[in-house]
C-alpha cells in the first residue's frame, strides 16, 4: 500500500513538470495519469480485462504504437537542412556514441544484452525509439527505460548547455556561419526518403519498421498530392498515438515492478547516455572546427541528439547568448534531423545484434 501511494505521487510529479514547467507535457501528463490508475488498489484496470492492460499488450509490446508516431513525426519533419548540408550525417551518427557506451556500461554491472540494449537507447533521446526497442529487447524494463527517456528529452534546455560550455571555448561558440544559400528542390525531397528507406533496409532491415514509417510519413508530406494524408498524421494519428503511448506507458509503472534498485540505475545510465551522446556530437563537431581552420561552430554538433527540435533551439540559444547576430537553427537542425534517422538505425543494429 505504502509503495503504491509513493507510484502516486510519482505520477503527480510528473502531472505537474508537464502542466506547471511545460515539460513535455503531451506525454508526462499521461504518462503520469496512467502510473496513478494503475496504482490505485484493486482496480485491476492493468489486467486483463482493464483497458490499460490491451493498450500495453497489443499497442506497445507490439510496436505499432511507436511507428506510428514515427510516421507522425515523418509528416511534420522538413529534411531540407540536412539534404542541403549532408556532412550534418556525421554530426548525428557522432551523437549515437552515448547508445553504445551505455550499453557496455549496463551489461558491465549485471544487466544481460538484452536489457543493456533497451537501456542504451535511452541515449539517442528519442522516446519512440526508445520505446520500440525496448518493447523489442525488454519489456519488463519499459516504464523506467521510457519514463527516463521522455524525463531527459523533456530537461534537454537544463542538460546540454553544460556540457556544450565545458568542452567548448568561448572562441569556438562565437563562431559565425554563412547563410545556407542553397535551396533543395521539391524532386530532392521526394527521392531522399525512398532512397534512404531502400538504403537502410539493404544494410539494417530490422531498421526498416522504425525508418520506413518514418520516411513514409515525410513522403506523403513532400510529394504534394497526399495533403489530407499529411495533415491527418501531423495531427490526429500522433494525437491519439501519443494518448495511447502514454497511458501504456504509465501502465508499466506499477509499484511492485517499479521500485527497485533496477530502476535507479536505469534512471542513472540514461542520464550517462543522454551525457555522452551530447559529448559525442560537440566532439565531432570540434573535429570540423579543426578540419576547417576555425570557420565551423562546435556547438552545433550538440543538435545530434534527436530531440527535434529541442536540443536545436539550444544549440540556437546558446549562440544568441554569446552573440545575439549569430544565427544557426537552420545550420543545426540538419543533425538534429540526422539524429532521429541515426538512432532509428541504431536500434535496428542493436535489436538484430542482440
Amino acid at each position: 500500500m505504502i509503495e503504491n501511494i509513493i507510484m502516486i505521487i510519482i505520477g503527480l510529479i510528473l502531472i505537474y513538470l508537464g502542466i506547471f514547467k511545460e515539460y513535455e507535457p503531451l506525454l508526462l501528463i499521461p504518462i503520469g495519469f496512467g502510473a496513478i490508475l494503475v496504482n490505485i488498489p484493486m482496480s485491476n484496470i492493468a489486467d486483463i480485462g482493464g483497458f490499460l492492460y490491451y493498450i500495453h499488450k497489443y499497442l506497445l509490446e507490439t510496436g505499432i504504437i511507436p511507428i506510428l508516431i514515427f510516421i507522425g513525426i515523418g509528416a511534420m519533419t522538413d529534411f531540407g537542412p540536412l539534404i542541403s548540408n549532408p556532412k550534418s550525417f556525421l554530426l548525428g551518427g557522432a551523437a549515437q556514441l552515448g547508445i553504445f557506451i551505455s550499453m557496455i556500461l549496463a551489461t558491465l554491472i549485471g544487466f544481460n544484452i538484452k536489457e543493456a540494449g533497451a537501456i542504451g537507447i535511452i541515449g539517442s533521446a528519442d522516446g519512440p525509439t526508445t520505446i520500440y526497442t525496448a518493447s523489442k529487447l525488454a519489456p519488463h524494463l519499459l516504464g523506467p527505460v521510457a519514463v527516463a527517456a521522455y524525463s531527459y528529452m523533456a530537461l534537454v534546455p537544463l542538460i546540454q548547455p553544460p556540457i556544450i560550455k565545458l568542452l567548448t571555448t568561448k572562441k569556438e561558440r562565437l563562431v559565425k556561419m554563412p547563410p545556407i544559400t542553397r535551396e533543395v528542390s521539391k524532386n530532392e525531397k521526394i527521392i531522399f526518403p525512398i532512397i534512404i528507406t531502400i538504403l537502410s533496409g539493404i544494410i539494417v532491415p530490422s531498421a526498416v519498421p522504425l525508418v520506413g514509417a518514418l520516411m513514409f510519413g515525410n513522403l506523403i508530406r513532400e510529394s504534394g498530392v497526399t495533403e489530407r494524408l499529411s495533415r491527418a498524421a501531423q495531427n490526429e494519428l500522433i494525437d491519439v498515438s501519443t494518448i495511447l503511448l502514454g497511458l501504456g506507458v504509465g501502465s508499466t509503472m506499477r509499484a511492485e515492478s517499479f521500485l527497485n534498485l533496477n530502476t535507479i540505475m536505469i534512471i542513472s545510465i540514461g542520464a550517462f547516455a543522454f551525457t555522452t551522446a551530447t559529448m559525442g556530437g560537440v566532439l565531432m563537431g570540434k573535429i570540423f572546427y579543426i578540419l576547417t581552420k576555425g570557420k565551423f561552430n562546435p556547438i552545433i554538433g550538440a543538435a545530434g541528439v534527436s530531440a527535434v527540435p529541442m536540443s536545436a533551439r539550444v544549440v540556437q540559444k546558446i549562440a544568441s547568448k554569446e552573440d545575439p547576430e549569430n544565427f544557426l537553427l537552420m545550420y543545426a537542425m540538419g543533425p538534429n534531423v540526422a539524429g532521429i534517422i541515426g538512432s532509428a538505425i541504431v536500434a535496428g543494429i542493436i535489436i538484430s545484434m542482440t
